[in-house]
Formats: C-alpha cells, sequence, structure tokens
C-alpha cells in the first residue's frame, strides 16, 4: 500500500467520522430517524426567531448568521451545503477542503473562502483561542468531537458564553455513522435552509436530488448488483495493510441506489473494515470505487490497486470510478449515484 502523506495519516481517525456529521427528519430507504437538530419553532421561509435542538442543545436564531466559522474535521459537507445554499459570503472561515469535486467549480469556490488566518492546532481544527478571536454567530461541525476541550477547541458553552450559535452535522452527536444515509445530507440542507432563511432553495435541491437518483433507479431497474469496494486512496486508518475500505455508512447507500452493494459490508461492524492483503485478495470485487481525500492522483491508485489484483473481475474488465465530495454527507450524493451506476451498468444508459 502507498504510504500516505503525514496530514493524511493524522486526519485518518477523523476521517472515520467524515461522511457522518445529527439533525432530524424522517429517512427514506434506511428507515431509521435522526433527531438531532427537532424543529422546535415553526418558522416560515424567512421568519425569525427559528430555533432548532441540535445534539441536545437549543440553539435559537433571531436572524441569519453573518459570520459563519466552517471547521475542518475531514469533511467538505457543510462549507459545500452553504455553497449549494449561496451563503458563501458569511463565511468568515472556512478550513474544509477535498481539493477536487465532482460539481464544476466548486473546489475551486472552496479554495477562494477566506480562512481567518487561523493556525490548526494538533489536532488539525482550530484551537480554542483563535476560535473565540474570530468573532462568530455560528460555528459548524461535523463531528461532537470538534467541540471537545480536551482537544484545545472551545465548547459548545463556552462559544454561547461569547454570543456564537453551534451545529452539529447529522449523526455527529453520536459520532456514529454507521446508519448515514443520503438521507441525512437532506437533513442537513433543511436544517442550513431553515438557519440562513432559504427553505425554499434547500427544497427545491433536495426534490433535484431525489428525482435525480429516482431516474437513476428507474434505469437499473433489477439489474444484478455487481461487488463494489469502496476506498480511500493512499489513505491509513488501521494496522493491516487496507485500512481504508468502507464497510458500512452513507457508501452502502449510494451503491444500493446506483444499483449495487458493498463487497466488504460483512468484512466489519464498523465503519471501515481493516484487512489484510491475502483477504482482499479472496474477496471477489466486481467493481471499484476510489475516493479521494486531497489526494493528487487517485486515478494512478485506482489502476495500480487493479493491477495488484489481476484476478477480479473488476481489473479484468477495468471497471473504475474516482470520487470525493459526493460520496459524503453533503448535497451532490445523485452525483455519486449516477456516476456509479454508468460504471455498474452502462448498457442502461
Amino acid at each position: 500500500m502507498p504510504t500516505p502523506r503525514p496530514t493524511a495519516a493524522a486526519l485518518a481517525a477523523l476521517l472515520c467520522l467524515a461522511a457522518a456529521g445529527c439533525s432530524g427528519s424522517d429517512s427514506g430507504s434506511g428507515g431509521k430517524k435522526t433527531d438531532a437538530a427537532e424543529k422546535t419553532s415553526p418558522a416560515a421561509q424567512g421568519e425569525y426567531p427559528v430555533t432548532l435542538k441540535n445534539c441536545g442543545l437549543n440553539q435559537k436564531f433571531d436572524r441569519a448568521p453573518s459570520r459563519v466559522v466552517v471547521m475542518n474535521g475531514a469533511s467538505v459537507a457543510e462549507v459545500s451545503t452553504l455553497l449549494a445554499l449561496g451563503q458563501g459570503d458569511r463565511i468568515v472561515s472556512n478550513q474544509q477542503s477535498y481539493g477536487m469535486s465532482e460539481v464544476p467549480g466548486r473546489a475551486e469556490e472552496i479554495k477562494k473562502l477566506p480562512t481567518g488566518g487561523v493556525k490548526p492546532n494538533d489536532a488539525y481544527d482550530i484551537p480554542r483561542e483563535a476560535m473565540i478571536g474570530l468573532r462568530p454567530d455560528l460555528v459548524l461541525s461535523n463531528m461532537s468531537y470538534g467541540f471537545d476541550a480536551k482537544n484545545g477547541f472551545a465548547t459548545r458553552e463556552q462559544l454561547q458564553e461569547a454570543g456564537a450559535r453551534t451545529y452539529i452535522s447529522p449523526e455527529g452527536c453520536g459520532q456514529d455513522i454507521l446508519n448515514t444515509t443520503i438521507d441525512d445530507s437532506y437533513t442537513l440542507l433543511r436544517d442550513m435552509g431553515r438557519i440562513f432563511g432559504v427553505e425554499d432553495r434547500a427544497e427545491k435541491l433536495i426534490a433535484t436530488e431525489r428525482r435525480n437518483i429516482a431516474d437513476v433507479a428507474e434505469k437499473v431497474g433489477d439489474a444484478k448488483k455487481p461487488k463494489v469496494m469502496v476506498i480511500f486512496s493512499n489513505m491509513t486508518m488501521g494496522s493491516n495493510d487496507f485500512s481504508s475500505i468502507a464497510a458500512h455508512g452513507i457508501y452502502n447507500d449510494i451503491l444500493a441506489k446506483a444499483g449495487g452493494g458493498n463487497a466488504f459490508a460483512s468484512a466489519s461492524k464498523t465503519s471501515f473494515a481493516d484487512l489484510s492483503k491475502e483477504k482482499v485478495a479472496a474477496t471477489d470485487v466486481d467493481a471499484l470505487v476510489v475516493v479521494s481525500y486531497n489526494d493528487p492522483d487517485p486515478t494512478a491508485y485506482a489502476k495500480k490497486l487493479l493491477k495488484e489484483f489481476p484476478q477480479w473481475s473488476a481489473a479484468k474488465k477495468n471497471k473504475f470510478v474516482v470520487l470525493s465530495d459526493s460520496m459524503y454527507l453533503g448535497p451532490s450524493n445523485d452525483v455519486a449515484v449516477e456516476k456509479i451506476a454508468r460504471m455498474l451498468h452502462p448498457e442502461a444508459f
């Protein structure tokens, strides 16, 4: 396996949580409900005050936030959602970036956002003093880790005292991404729509995504579901040769809607499988999805992996696709569904 860059290795623990973030809405395909951001005030489009109960704390907004800080957390779900809703000009410090995106222009748009001159601490995020100095009125984190004092971060209580509201993304309160689905991405969109008074725009984005995914499902129909490996390129998350194989979470929901299945879903009870080369070699893989996290050449990684396991059906048919932000929690999961479906079932398109 390629040796990861130091920063990537240090962020591996965070990346295990990156697909999740803890809000509330009915969930569709997974049949579950998330209740971390419960609607507690009947705010209509653009009406204030708005109150959300987020991960056990009530967050009241008298107006749309104007000094937003987006913490790193090895995520782009939060910053991408704000950009999709047209709220980028409200960000005073963004720490999120994957270096690439399936959405044209998004990576460049993220790169242009202000960072606030923040120097990350040893936990690769905004330290307490720097956070308070940014004078935020809203701080977004994809998990509760971002508000843990033990890691040198400002707590939600400290930020409230400083006049800032806080928000943790879907599933992030419990830091459990095993059951995350695309519906959690919709929850994030809805919550941000309410907070920023752009509910109509959020609902239109959700409706478009649902329609796009339904169109793919109709094309794919009842076709046989190939076994797919989802792996993060040049990333180490455990002790074995292959420790960055996604086993559970939003990845599986995306695969299912694209007409595929996870070849390693039974290999681990946790979100990522940590496997030996022998175990990987013994598993039949029909297709490969390589997920890039700030990797300069994920395509080269994919080709090297297929060459390493020539016995795979994926290697024999050269079936792979490289993705990044569309595979995570965020506003573009429909893009991943279509790209994977086109790889798995080209005859349907």
